[in-house]
């Protein structure tokens, strides 16, 4: 025991003046705060422990009790560890059988809400923040996305690229080397409204993102690539009609193929647009000898010029066009700088697709990635 402080009290009347000590004795180990043994300490108690030392040794060497030197020890013994274990926490608010419904609903409702679950297990009697439900669906593995889009498949939509997956599973790089792709997209002046972040302080409306109605604009361009690289860009005035689309053939098809070095005997792809799959299409195709390349419906999902068209728009977009003639300047100029290159790999890409496409059976649409 020692002493820690000393009280003074002085009490004065009328009659008498008396002078009162108080002595408050504490004991000093009882205020301390008892503070965990360093790693090292630990580690030393176990090396002494296997090399013969007896508890009471061991506790005059390092100065500490023999009880902690012991407790130290068995927790060794047990977990053959000297580092800290994993505290418990504080239990859990939802039983088990709680947390399994959780995720069972889920799993059964995909698009449901946290609000939604929140509510179903107030019902049951157990109150929990949305965050609490959040973490147990994490644990899980399952974690809230935005859901994927993708066009509506008939049964015939699903036979037919089954067919086609099947067909060319044994295809070589070489083969899919000599495709020529095609295909038309919309270029909107400020389409590309994506979500952003910026700095600003709070409850100021600084830095916003200007949107138009219907994008302000846009133009229809028609492009072609291999995995050698990008072939011509057009833009297509007006309504796209079967004359329209033979004449861009006729001025951009073979001379694509030439400076992409494919030669004479190369494949061209295109959709089945009603325009692409006209007779009178079809018959100049046939008069200038190009094979064509028999594509199944819906599914722009094997097609890799669907992600060079994302890349596309991104660069474009990054350059900010004010009009529509920056926006046709500016498509060009991305797209022949090979938008970018890992996206003309369709030696590699094709085959994995249509290995996807067969396994699945069809049944599920990912895009190339």
């Amino acid at each position: 025991m020692m002493i820690n402080t000393i009280h003074l009290c002085v009490i004065k009347s009328p009659y008498k003046c008396t002078c009162t000590v108080i002595v408050s004795e504490v004991c000093s180990e009882s205020i301390m705060k008892n503070k965990e043994h360093t790693r090292q300490v630990r580690d030393t108690v176990v090396k002494k422990f296997k090399a013969g030392f007896g508890y009471k040794k061991i506790s005059q060497a390092l100065n500490i009790p023999r009880s902690t030197v012991q407790a130290i020890i068995l927790k060794w013994k047990e977990y053959q560890t000297t580092a800290n274990l994993p505290r418990p926490g504080r239990p859990s608010k939802l039983s088990a059988h709680t947390r399994r419904r959780l995720i069972r609903d889920a799993a059964k409702r995909p698009m449901i809400t946290l609000d939604e679950l929140q509510r179903s297990t107030a019902e049951v009697g157990d109150s929990v923040h949305r965050t609490t439900i959040s973490r147990i669906l994490h644990k899980s593995g399952l974690y809230g996305r935005v859901a994927r889009r993708k066009p509506f498949l008939k049964d015939i939509h699903k036979k037919c690229c089954l067919k086609f997956a099947t067909s060319h599973l044994g295809d070589t790089p070489n083969m899919w080397k000599k495709v020529l792709w095609s295909d038309e997209t919309k270029m909107e002046l400020f389409g590309n409204n994506a979500k952003r972040y910026v700095w600003r302080k709070s409850n100021t409306a600084e830095h916003t993102i200007p949107t138009v109605k219907h994008g302000g604009g846009s133009i229809m361009v028609w492009a072609c690539f291999s995995s050698a690289g990008t072939g011509k860009m057009v833009k297509i005035d007006g309504k796209m009609d079967g004359a329209k689309y033979r004449t861009i053939l006729e001025e951009n098809l073979m001379e694509s193929a030439k400076d992409l070095r494919l030669g004479r005997r190369f494949v061209f792809q295109q959709d089945n647009d009603p325009k692409h799959k006209a007779t009178s299409t079809m018959a100049w195709f046939k008069n200038k000898h190009i094979q064509v390349l028999e594509w199944p419906s819906q599914s722009p999902d094997l097609n890799p010029i669907e992600n060079l068209w994302k890349e596309l728009k991104t660069a474009v977009h990054k350059c900010s066009p004010s009009n529509l003639t920056e926006l046709e300047l500016f498509c060009k100029e991305e797209w022949e700088k090979n938008v970018s290159l890992s996206m003309c790999k369709t030696d590699r890409d094709i085959p994995q697709a249509t290995y996807s496409c067969n396994r699945s059976k069809r049944w599920r649409y990912k895009v190339l990635t």
